[in-house]
């Protein structure tokens, strides 16, 4: 090999054999170094371990209709098993227990949730409204007015579900217009198929409720 490419070879725009595991050597230190780190970082902060409850009993206390109730469940007990079997308030249907029907939409901090899926562990220290917390001292409430009025149903089976979504639609839509109507209560099955009677008592709630905060 001549001297002028045994001298680009040394000197020539790529690094040198020597400079390159230089460089590899400092990046596995530094790599080392922040890896260790984030192993100490690790330590200093492990991740909160959610405490696993079961498979026995536990004790729950769940506050529905504004008062307090002390119980002892398994985990894999559901909301609505609890309402109606340790709470007696069967208000709230079972129909599919499959989240299809709606008959046991319940409010929970306001919003409507199938009590058929929700695990009554998991609905401690949320506020659940029953179809039976509803009415205010014999009063019953705009929409279940509307519905005896409009007469908004038939067996009423699914009744006490549709009413509790049709609270949960206007408290977050006061004026719904008929698509929106239809649209709230989606996830609430009739078997009568007295949906028009249904839609025009949420509407006629929503002008009752609309009049008394005017």
């Amino acid at each position: 090999m001549s001297r002028a490419r045994r001298q680009k070879r040394k000197n020539g725009p790529g690094s040198t054999r020597r400079q390159f595991l230089t460089g590899v050597a400092s990046a596995l230190t530094g790599a080392v170094v922040a890896g260790d780190g984030l192993l100490n970082l690790a330590r200093e902060a492990p991740p909160p371990v959610k405490k696993i409850l079961g498979p026995g009993k536990v004790p729950i206390t769940l506050d529905v209709n504004g008062r307090r109730h002390d119980l002892t469940v398994e985990p894999r007990v559901t909301l609505l098993e609890a309402l109606r079997e340790d709470l007696h308030l069967t208000g709230t249907k079972s129909v599919c227990e499959l989240g299809e029907c709606g008959a046991c939409t319940v409010l929970l901090d306001g919003r409507a949730a199938y009590s058929c899926l929700t695990l009554a562990v998991d609905a401690v220290r949320r506020k659940i409204t029953t179809i039976e917390g509803l009415a205010s001292d014999e009063k019953l409430h705009p929409v279940q007015a509307a519905f005896v009025e409009k007469d908004g149903l038939q067996c009423g089976f699914c009744t006490p579900g549709q009413v509790m979504a049709s609270v949960a639609l206007l408290a977050s839509n006061p004026d719904p217009s008929a698509e929106e109507i239809r649209a709230g209560l989606a996830g609430n099955t009739c078997r009568c198929g007295a949906y028009p009677k249904i839609f025009e008592a949420v509407a006629d709630a929503a002008a009752r409720m609309k009049k008394q905060h005017a």
